[in-house]
């Protein structure tokens, strides 16, 4: 054939050609000449390609790249088109030397594809297995499996594929089922994936666990029931019912949609409900309830449906008789239908039937749902009172479910109390007025071991309401005392000998049941039975107090006193606090009702006795009836001799409430005068600050309107120590007010000087001292702050003026209470003239303030302010006036220059020092 002119090599060409002359078998001349015209038309390279390959037809590099050239022309043509052929041809000749490099094989597959040569992509396949090493087949069999799963390609050829590739590598067993699935061959797919199923060492490359692949299975089988056969359908899925319990609920509908499938709908309604009685999880009851009511439903409108059709066939194909039907010669079937005609068991009108079905299912969902639920726990009470609930209208079956409960419930499994069904069993025959059922019932239900002693009280006690409600009241007292008899000997010999004690050895010393019984003996037996119990339970030490007052009542109310005080006694060496307070309460109560001032030593020694068993926090309401009695009885000094040491006794939280009804009691019986020392001794009591405060108010307001002013201001001086003026403006306005009113200019700037002290005190403290240590009611010793404020690195110059700060609230206490052995003094002063001594100002003095002088700023204020003078009457100071005058006739001369108002106390200091003087 003669070459174009063109295709001849060029000028340019003649350097290549002149080497290749010399050299024609050199790979890198003939690879430099194709690189070099990689731009010339495909036709002269092909002429070149063709050259370099009879040269070198080994050469896998130039047959790689001619071929990759060639499908590079023909990619864009139709598959019809000539140089296919002329591609093919060349992979051939390429073969022949390249057969053993997949990727030639790989090439030529994919292109006989596309070009969908079913026949020959096959044999190249084929032929391609056979001429590589095992090892590289993986490469060709995944275009051989591609090509086969194309439509067109016949299932035969395709099987047959698939399965010589499962030899090679059956673990892509899984490929083959999907292939299957996909190609509608059910029988073969189920038959392999069952035997996947029993491969213990099959493994998943796609990651499916067994149990997914079992519910593939399932679905196979019943969705294609009538395609699938040789296999025990029913077998397979009851073994995954019994081995996958958390789909069985799916399950069962499985093997319910594989018989309905294949027509035995009545095997169907038998797998539904096999499926629902045997369920354990009302999600699995669900779904299997679910797919049963739509079955039936489904099933009634297919027969309405039919019904309909056939009516209008029956009326168009009527005919007259059955002997034109034989001379037509109907064939058999048609002659049978006509022959059963009219007969009930093959009457196709069974939608009636149909309906009741599906009304009957729906009717016993409570049931089924609670069967579940019972047989997740059959000894869950509360269910099986559900269950009798939805028999209300059925006494048979509910006479029926109580005894299958009580056979069922083990009480020492049970959830909930198994004695209420046993009572209920009775009630419901007490309820049709059959006591002798209701009476066996209980006799039963008391022999029952029960876990707690509760439980078997509570039987007993329903037995005998039973009876009282019937008017059997003899039977009702005979039956609670063989309830609360003690077992004899011999029984608890027999007991100890087995190992386990039932619950019937303790009912004895079951306090409801004792309770019950007294209760009952009181409204029906006699006062010597009723006691007899009271005073079994007290011998049995199952009593409580409630049981000691109600007997204390009954004897009182028989006029039994000495008796009942006698229970009291017992009951109280019984007890002890918090529940011994009632007891102690009513007991005291009805004594000083009873006695009164009679046996008063008696009530006196009761109180006491009472007050040293009770504890601090429960004593006050004990102090509080004592002293009552002795106001009422007694003597008004014992009286207060009580409240003193009620203060004492209660806690600090209380003292304050205490010191105050003190206070009031005392003015009341011995006036206000009087209450001077309890104030003190208040103040000195170790009260919180805050109290000490108020103490310290209600005192100043005394002083002020009896017409102490010193004195009042004196104690006004003394509280200001607690209170910071930034907090507690309250007092300082009251301070305030007070000066006002009955102070002077001096007096004035005293106070405001005490204030700025008392507040930069505070501003120190707050600044230097821990949050822990600024908390007013928590009592710190001095040496407890200086070991803080040590280990806090505070310099010791700091540390020093705060000891001076705090020292004189620890010291002035005692000082004050040592002087001259009189507790009035208290670090505030007497109504003398010594008014701005030691008494109280040292307590607030900060011995580093600096004294401002009178024309300070500071001072403006009080320039401005006007004191009023005002007398105080002589009315407000009553007897004490008297007394001042008679001092003052006593005192001579010196009496003229004392001061208006003297105190008691500034008065016995003169008296003394004058007796001293004339000695």
């Amino acid at each position: 054939m003669a070459i174009p002119r063109e295709l001849y090599p060029s000028q340019d060409d003649l350097p290549y050609e002149e080497e290749l002359l010399r050299n024609p078998f050199s790979l890198k001349l003939w690879w430099r000449y194709l690189v070099a015209r990689r731009d010339a038309p495909f036709e002269k390279r092909f002429i070149t390609y063709e050259r370099a390959l009879k040269a070198l037809p080994g050469s896998y590099k130039l047959w790689h790249a001619y071929l990759t050239e060639r499908l590079d022309v023909v990619r864009n043509l139709p598959i019809t088109h000539p140089k296919y052929q002329t591609l093919n041809n060349t992979f051939e000749r390429a073969l022949v030397t390249m057969h053993k490099m997949p990727r030639i094989w790989i090439m030529y597959l994919q292109s006989l594809t596309n070009q969908k040569f079913i026949e020959r992509t096959r044999r190249t396949a084929d032929r391609a297995l056979c001429a590589l090493p095992v090892t590289q087949h993986d490469r060709i069999w995944e275009l051989y499996l591609k090509f086969v799963s194309q439509e067109g390609v016949p299932i035969e050829t395709s099987l047959r594929v698939y399965r010589r590739y499962l030899k090679y590598d059956p673990g892509h067993i899984e490929d083959f089922i999907e292939f299957l699935v996909t190609s509608r061959l059910w029988q073969e797919a189920a038959e392999r994936l069952a035997s996947v199923l029993n491969d213990d060492q099959f493994y998943s490359l796609k990651g499916k666990t067994k149990h997914t692949l079992w519910l593939e299975l399932c679905d196979l089988l019943t969705r294609h029931a009538k395609d699938v056969s040789g296999i025990n359908v029913d077998a397979i899925i009851r073994g995954g019912i019994r081995k996958y319990t958390n789909e069985v609920g799916r399950l069962w509908t499985s093997l319910a949609d594989y018989y309905i499938r294949r027509g035995l709908f009545d095997k169907a309604r038998d797998i539904f409900e096999e499926g629902m009685t045997t369920v354990i999880t009302v999600r699995d009851f669900s779904v299997i309830f679910d797919a049963y009511a739509e079955f039936e439903q489904g099933m009634a409108d297919h027969k309405i449906e039919n019904l309909e059709s056939s009516d209008e066939e029956e009326d168009s194909a009527e005919e007259s008789d059955l002997e034109v039907d034989i001379r037509l010669k109907v064939t058999l079937p048609n002659f049978e239908k006509k022959l059963l005609s009219g007969f009930w068991f093959n009457d196709d009108k069974d939608v009636d039937l149909m309906l009741a079905r599906f009304d009957y299912l729906m009717e016993r969902r409570p049931e089924l749902a609670n069967s579940v639920l019972l047989r997740q726990n059959p000894h869950n009470v509360e269910q099986w009172h559900r269950r009798v609930k939805l028999f209300d209208a059925n006494p048979e079956k509910q006479v029926l479910t109580y005894t299958e409960a009580v056979r069922t419930v083990d009480p020492m499994k049970a959830v909930g109390k198994p004695h209420t069904l046993w009572i209920a069993f009775a009630k419901l025959y007490e309820k049709h007025n059959d006591l002798v059922n209701a009476r066996v019932i209980f006799d039963k239900a008391a022999q029952v071991n029960y876990k707690t002693v509760d439980n078997l009280a509570s039987v007993w006690c329903e037995w005998a309401e039973m009876e009282i409600r019937h008017k059997n009241f003899q039977a009702a007292l005979e039956l609670l005392r063989r309830a609360t008899a003690e077992p004899s000997v011999e029984v608890k010999r027999r007991v100890a000998a087995d190992g386990n004690e039932p619950v019937q050895m303790k009912l004895h010393k079951s306090l409801r049941l004792w309770t019950f019984y007294v209760d009952l003996e009181e409204g029906l037996g006699t006062l010597e039975s009723t006691r007899a119990v009271y005073e079994r339970i007290l011998d049995l030490r199952i009593a409580t107090p409630q049981i000691i007052i109600n007997y204390a009542f009954l004897l009182e109310g028989n006029k039994y006193f000495e008796d009942a005080f006698k229970v009291y006694e017992r009951g109280v060496k019984i007890f002890k606090y918090p529940h011994v307070k009632d007891i102690w309460v009513t007991y005291l109560s009805k004594f000083v009702k009873r006695y009164g001032k009679t046996k008063l030593e008696r009530a006196r020694e009761l109180f006491e006795h009472a007050i040293e068993m009770t504890p601090a926090d429960s004593v006050k309401p004990l102090y509080l009836q004592y002293a009552k009695l002795e106001e009422d009885y007694g003597l008004a000094k014992r009286a207060m001799k009580v409240y003193d040491q009620a203060t004492k006794a209660v806690p600090n939280s209380e003292k304050l409430g205490m010191y105050e009804i003190y206070i009031a009691r005392a003015a009341e019986i011995f006036g206000v005068p009087k209450t001077r020392e309890i104030y003190e001794q208040a103040i000195e009591s170790g009260l919180p600050d805050k109290d000490v405060k108020k103490m310290c108010l209600k005192y100043a307001e005394l002083e002020k309107n009896l017409g102490e002013i010193d004195r009042a201001r004196g104690i006004y001086g003394f509280a200001s120590q607690f209170a910071d003026p930034r907090s507690d403006q309250d007092f300082w306005t009251k301070w305030h007010a007070f000066e006002v009113l009955h102070g002077n200019e001096d007096t004035f700037r005293e106070m405001l000087r005490i204030k700025r002290t008392v507040s930069a005190s505070y501003s120190q403290t707050h600044f230097i001292l821990p949050e822990y240590m600024m908390q007013k009611d928590q009592k710190m010793s001095i040496d407890d702050a200086k070991d803080k404020l040590k280990q806090a690195g505070l310099p010791e110059d700091e540390m020093a003026a705060l000891e001076k700060q705090l020292a004189p609230v620890s010291t002035t206490d005692n000082a004050a209470s040592k002087d001259g052995n009189n507790r009035t003094t208290l670090g505030f002063v007497s109504a003398g003239v010594q008014t701005q001594t030691d008494g109280g100002l040292k307590v607030t003095r900060n011995q580093e303030d600096i004294e401002l002088p009178d024309e300070s700023d500071s001072d403006d204020d009080t320039e401005k302010v006007e004191i009023a003078q005002k007398e105080v009457p002589s009315e407000v100071f009553g007897g004490l006036v008297r007394k001042r005058d008679d001092a003052e006739k006593d005192g001579g001369d010196e009496g003229h220059d004392a001061p208006a108002a003297l105190g008691a106390l500034e008065r016995i200091k003169r008296l003394k020092r004058e007796g001293q003087n004339h000695q």
